[in-house]
């Protein structure tokens, strides 16, 4: 069977605008940041390239000239893009690393304004997001900026010095021992009382968090999210945090604290508050560095999982950030084998640590696979969550621009000499020619996207809720995704056909239910980001659990520069997109504005159970650790990749038979 596939400039109706502290708490506190040090000299703003003027936001407000402002709503659905995990200087880590930048600051850096660096330059998005939250840390929120309040109590304590008088690389690494010492301490008297464990203090910063999500939501122009982070690890550095995001304006008191507890009660705490009104989910993120704790196969206590479980999960779990500065979770190449693109921006260590990651139980298509497996056999599946990016800056500001990055931890990583892509200034004391913290592996990541009828709150959760979600590595790539039965090829040109999808079809992130033994058919569509690479290829990633097996594919389904998929293995032509690693410019005339298909699967089996979900991959560029060295005069690390395929995934669709 042939592959049925499209490459378009500009398809009619597709190029419409509508497409337009834990039980240890050391270690805790420690999977926040990277912990290695590396040289201590002042950072300077090398990396912060000149970046354009911010358009104005393009979402849709239509304002009258008397009463209140009416909201355009689009029943066919925009995207709209957001982040959901940023860090100010609320957060701990993010206030040891230099961050002085406020939660006002981070929704003013949203919108497309300028905003400082710790080390002084200036920051701005090439364009402005649609939506964002603030996540600061639970653990210690607000303590660190009081010891800088002459007026605190904590600006006597004895690490109070430290803690405030943060410039560059070197008093960031004392800071932070600082704090470290501090919780040893505690964690080695028994019966000793945490003094920096202040819920007032903790309520005073969430309630100047509310207030700036507040003061900058827009409906209609710019929404915003009351939300956090809930910091819980394991005792071996296994990553297990949670971004917490709050539907309205109503919410508690004070964040549901990692301390001492586990995920099952953090989401029964949100069963409370639903029931009160107040209604939230929570995004795990970063399962990469969870070494197999995000998606194990028992829960947090051991318990073999059952129904109750993975509904309480589903319920308050419908998404998982796959992508973000430190790493992306999607796959790794020991649990897909058969996909030349699994090895993209993988982060191979526990966050914060040196100590390697297990990818078993901690990359999301596997969860996905074994969701299948538990379905089929135990009638159950707490693993079918969609899928969004963010970025998980501690800088207030994320950087997602492989020419214009500025890392994620203030002054301790802001000079590529910090973050391992130059040669250190002198050699190391081992006569190493590079400094090589976790932050190498790193990378300008992600975005959540999202097609909604409108850039509002209510309707932005909406579409957290449905799954209907899409994450990116960076650009503001647009993905859409459907699955129905009997979607003809013409259907890529027809002017209604969203309007008709949504009728005949079902989106990313829904259920298609077996008709008989027919094949489903499904449209796959990306389009580029005009700010960053041209597309190369369009591909459909199928899993499936067949005979007591669960097995994985990539389809190649549309491909660029006229390519035609090969029928036998599934893929497109080379295009022949490279780059010119002595002036990081990308091959000319290469790639595609836009994507389509509508693809059937060519080995269906209506017996099986199975998931799809689109990837769409751009040319390559050079890699930021490419643009350090050349604008350093250097070669690029030879250990490091010269460049990048920046991508985007849709959430699934799970066929039930």
């Amino acid at each position: 069977m042939r592959t049925q596939s499209i490459n378009i400039a500009m398809a009619r109706g597709i190029g419409h605008s509508r497409f337009t502290v834990t039980t240890a708490l050391l270690l805790t506190l420690a999977a926040c940041s990277d912990s290695d040090t590396g040289p201590s000299t002042q950072p300077t703003p090398e990396t912060a390239a000149e970046v354009p003027a911010s358009p104005e936001p393009t979402a849709v407000n239509t304002p009258t000239t008397a009463g209140p402002t009416i909201i355009a709503t689009d029943q066919d659905r925009r995207a709209y893009f957001g982040d959901l995990h940023v860090h100010t200087k609320f957060s701990f880590d993010a206030y040891l690393f230099g961050t002085r930048r406020t939660p006002d600051d981070a929704y003013r850096f949203a919108k497309g304004e300028t905003i400082k660096h710790a080390s002084g330059f200036e920051m701005q998005l090439k364009k402005p997001l649609d939506f964002q939250g603030v996540t600061d840390h639970d653990i210690y929120l607000g303590v660190m900026p009081a010891m800088a309040d002459p007026n605190s109590p904590f600006s006597k304590h004895e690490i109070a010095d430290a803690v405030t008088n943060v410039t560059d690389a070197a008093t960031a690494n004392k800071a932070f021992a600082a704090v470290l010492g501090h919780i040893r301490g505690i964690r080695q008297t028994p019966g000793a009382v945490d003094e920096l464990s202040d819920s007032g203090v903790a309520r005073a910063a969430w309630q100047e968090i509310i207030a700036a999500a507040e003061k900058h939501n827009d409906p209609g122009k710019f929404t915003t999210f009351i939300a956090y982070e809930y910091t819980r690890a394991g005792d071996e550095m296994q990553n297990l945090h949670r971004n917490v995001v709050f539907k309205g304006s109503d919410v508690p008191v004070e964040p549901f604290n990692a301390l001492n507890s586990q995920p099952e009660e953090l989401w029964r705490w949100l069963d409370e508050q639903r029931e009160l009104g107040r209604e939230g989910l929570a995004i795990p993120h970063n399962s990469n560095g969870s070494d197999g704790e995000m998606f194990a196969q028992q829960d947090s206590y051991g318990n073999a999982f059952d129904a109750q479980y993975a509904e309480l999960r589903m319920r308050n779990e419908p998404l998982v950030e796959n992508t973000q500065v430190k790493g992306t979770s999607d796959t790794h190449p020991l649990l897909s084998p058969n996909d030349e693109w699994a090895d993209f921006e993988i982060m191979p260590l526990r966050v914060a640590s040196t100590l390697p990651s297990r990818p078993q139980g901690s990359y999301v298509r596997e969860a996905y696979l074994n969701g299948l497996e538990m379905a089929a056999t135990q009638d159950f599946n707490p693993y079918r969550f969609g899928v969004i990016g963010s970025s998980d800056t501690h800088n207030a500001a994320g950087s997602f621009d492989e020419d214009n990055y500025w890392s994620k931890t203030g002054v301790r990583d802001i000079r590529p000499q910090d973050r391992g892509s130059v040669p250190l200034d002198e050699p190391g004391p081992d006569g190493e020619r590079y400094a090589s913290p976790p932050s190498r592996f790193w990378g300008g990541s992600g975005l959540a996207g999202v097609w909604a009828e409108a850039n509002t709150r209510d309707a932005i959760y909406a579409a957290f809720r449905r799954k209907e979600t899409f994450s990116t590595s960076g650009p503001h790539i647009q993905v859409r995704f459907f699955g129905g039965y009997d979607l003809q090829q013409d259907l890529v040109f027809a002017a209604d056909n969203i309007a008709q999808l949504y009728q005949q079809a079902v989106p990313m992130g829904s259920d298609l239910a077996r008709r008989d033994d027919q094949t489903p058919s499904f449209f796959a569509w990306a389009a580029r980001d005009a700010d960053s690479g041209t597309l190369q290829r369009l591909q459909i990633v199928k899993g499936w659990y067949a005979d007591g097996e669960k097995q994985q594919k990539v389809f190649d389904v549309s491909c660029s520069d006229g390519g035609v998929v090969d029928s036998t293995t599934h893929r497109c032509p080379n295009n022949g997109a490279g780059v010119d690693l002595a002036s990081c410019t990308p091959s000319p005339n290469k790639g595609a504005a836009e994507l389509a298909s509508v693809w059937r699967d060519p080995e269906f089996n209506p017996e099986h159970r199975a998931f799809y979900y689109v990837r769409v991959l751009e040319n390559p560029i050079c890699r930021w650790s490419t643009w350090d060295a050349l604008r350093a005069g250097v070669a690029p690390r030879p250990d490091l990749p010269a460049t990048i395929q920046d991508r985007a995934w849709s959430s699934p669709i799970w066929y039930v038979p």
